[in-house]
């Protein structure tokens, strides 16, 4: 799994690591190009980051969670960080949820940018019935993982880890944003303007990171 780590400080395990998963067809360096990193180190906090690019072709042989754990979650702990959020843009946020879903107690937070929540034909099953907490699905079969990632959002708001939400308001996926948004606390949620792009993330990114810098996780 291709991946790319940048410290806070070299040499130093920082109490905090967030692990980003890209989005279809990207790669860990368009974070960088993007100033995922350079935002984190303008304000000085102490996160170190892993950026993810998981390889598109396992990606229904849940080989990718298992590499994820290995190689970003339990590798985190090892060394020592407090606490280890993953998430993701687009369909990053997918793997993220999927990963939350599967291995429960494993990451602290979710920071969920843009992300990718199935197809329409679920999001307007959930729509129609009147929102998650009406939603009541079929019996899901083995491989039905849009609802039962559905199901586990559902369980969001009172257990599970911390989640942080951040969307465009016309993002092509804002159906499915504001049902998942619907499903949480208002201060778990952020919405600004514009669509699906490295600058609206960019944004949600940096207004994410003054949530965190307000808690006085610096690096110094």
């Amino acid at each position: 799994m291709r991946h790319i780590q940048v410290p806070a400080r070299a040499g130093v395990v920082a109490p905090l690591r967030i692990a980003l998963i890209a989005g279809a067809y990207q790669e860990p360096a368009d974070f960088e190009q993007a100033g995922f990193a350079d935002a984190v180190k303008a304000r000085d906090l102490a996160i170190d980051l892993a950026f993810i690019a998981p390889e598109l072709q396992h990606l229904l042989d849940r080989t990718v969670l298992d590499a994820m754990r290995t190689d970003i979650i339990a590798a985190a702990r090892d060394a020592g960080c407090a606490q280890v959020w993953l998430g993701g843009i687009s369909l990053g946020g997918f793997i993220a949820l999927a990963f939350a879903e599967q291995r429960p107690g494993e990451v602290d937070g979710l920071c969920l940018l843009a992300p990718y929540l199935g197809n329409r034909m679920v999001t307007s099953e959930i729509g129609h019935a009147g929102g998650l907490s009406r939603w009541r699905p079929p019996a899901l079969a083995d491989d039905d993982e849009e609802r039962r990632l559905w199901l586990f959002i559902r369980r969001l708001r009172t257990a599970g880890p911390l989640v942080h939400l951040g969307v465009g308001r016309h993002d092509r996926f804002s159906h499915g944003h504001q049902l998942f948004a619907d499903a949480l606390p208002d201060a778990s949620v952020d919405v600004i303007d514009g669509g699906h792009d490295w600058p609206v993330w960019l944004q949600l990114w940096e207004r994410f990171l003054d949530r965190i810098s307000s808690r006085g996780m610096h690096a110094r």
